[in-house]
């Protein structure tokens, strides 16, 4: 019986990752409609791990529950995107604070400098974004801050999606992969303040961007 909870569980989840991956990439648009014997069908099995995959997503901000109509990709309004970046931004400029405090850590330097190499060898908007995401993470880790790591990590899969929108501007990742070179040079040279300053620069450039989007 444990067995079987655990392969649901297991199942579940790969399902669960297998949207997510579509809605990031673009090929669930926002308001679609998630049709559970699709999923059901392409896995093998019950609707039940479907409909628990689609809970796992509610709770991460990625699909809503809407009466009559089912689970659907969420659509964010133009305040909630902008909250999400400005949120975003408020805590990386925070981790930024605690670093010029502390110290960059060598570690996480070279940490980021690993995911910067990924980043150049990368076309992909979707591969891009999780390894932005993943860098931006381990700046915030730089910061020895449990609560700014935690909250940064709430923002998750929402976050991603919006980022992902932002990178299919022409250059844009090519303007980000240099920022994030000169980043590192500052982080590693003691220059935190000016690390803050491009930091702030990048952030504001992606809220442009979305607006730009959003017309």
């Amino acid at each position: 019986m444990k067995t079987n909870k655990f392969t649901q569980n297991a199942l579940s989840n790969h399902i669960a990752e297998h949207i997510t991956e579509q809605i990031l990439k673009g090929e669930l648009i926002p308001g679609e409609k998630l049709i559970e014997h699709i999923y059901a069908e392409e896995y093998g099995t019950s609707r039940a791990p479907v409909r628990e995959a689609i809970y796992l997503l509610s709770i991460e901000g990625l699909v809503e529950r809407i009466p009559r109509k089912g689970a659907v990709v969420k659509e964010y309004t133009e305040n909630e995107i902008y909250d999400l970046l400005e949120i975003r931004n408020m805590l990386e400029m925070m981790a930024i604070d605690r670093i010029q405090r502390n110290g960059a850590s060598s570690a996480d330097l070279l940490k980021m400098n690993d995911i910067l190499a990924d980043m150049k060898g990368v076309t992909d908007v979707h591969q891009y974004t999780q390894l932005n995401h993943s860098f931006h993470m381990t700046l915030v880790e730089m910061s020895k801050s449990e609560t700014i790591k935690t909250m940064y990590s709430r923002l998750g899969w929402p976050l991603l999606r919006i980022q992902s929108i932002s990178f299919t501007n022409d250059g844009s990742i090519e303007k980000s992969v240099r920022e994030h070179e000169m980043l590192i040079s500052f982080l590693r040279e003691g220059k935190i303040t000016d690390a803050a300053n491009l930091l702030k620069r990048h952030n504001e450039d992606v809220i442009s961007n979305m607006k730009k989007k959003l017309g």
